[in-house]
């Protein structure tokens, strides 16, 4: 296994979903799971289709990940937890979480920089918005992100952090919301991709603060 993970470009993504869908599976799902419009729920004042998605982990870090979460019928996603040493900075062993019989994790895990946290986030919405409706599978808007930032107050007030939690609160402006549009409305063998998500920015729905052990909780205060 690499150390290295290396995300792929969101128009090969989509290509790659628009290959194997006709077959009946997406990224490998063979039971996509179709929302009960008569079923729904609330959290955080927002509509939420069905009660259940992964917690935050090496499965949340990727954009494929989540879309095949979505497939399966995953509507609460809790993304991977980003704090302000990544990349380089990060002196642990990687990969970070390594599951062939037994699983260890090691603490502050993460494979991806923030910024390239970011990029995933965005890719994921773009993906399940048009998986949505292309397939049947729910409301493109029945769906939730629930960002996960650690691991002290200092770390989440730098400007990195703060960053993250901005764009990701709004990530039109950013070039990677851009980039995924653009793939969408840009012309194909038989023209754009029907259903490219408009309008709909706000890309995540609440905030979890991930503590590491023995922190004292008092310390901390509300953003």
């Amino acid at each position: 296994m690499s150390d290295r993970m290396t995300s792929i470009p969101f128009g090969k993504l989509m290509n790659w979903v628009l290959t194997e869908a006709p077959s009946g599976t997406i990224f490998g799902v063979h039971h996509r799971l179709q929302a009960d419009p008569n079923r729904t729920y609330t959290i955080f004042d927002r509509p939420l289709e069905m009660p259940f998605g992964p917690a935050a982990g090496p499965h949340t870090q990727l954009a494929q990940n989540i879309a095949a979460g979505y497939a399966a019928g995953a509507r609460f996603f809790e993304l991977k937890t980003v704090q302000k040493i990544d990349g380089e900075d990060l002196p642990v062993p990687k990969p970070c979480i390594k599951a062939d019989d037994e699983c260890y994790n090691v603490e502050w895990s993460t494979e991806l920089t923030v910024p390239k946290a970011l990029e995933e986030y965005v890719k994921a919405w773009f993906l399940v918005h048009v998986m949505a409706v292309e397939y049947g599978l729910g409301s493109p808007d029945g769906m939730q992100f629930n960002m996960s930032v650690g691991y002290d107050l200092a770390g989440i007030q730098t400007a990195k952090i703060d960053s993250f939690i901005e764009n990701l609160k709004d990530a039109s402006h950013t070039a990677i919301f851009a980039e995924c549009k653009a793939w969408l409305l840009a012309p194909g063998p038989s023209g754009p991709v029907p259903e490219t998500p408009s309008g709909r920015r706000r890309s995540h729905s609440g905030r979890n603060l991930q503590l590491c052990h023995g922190l004292d909780h008092a310390r901390l205060s509300a953003r």
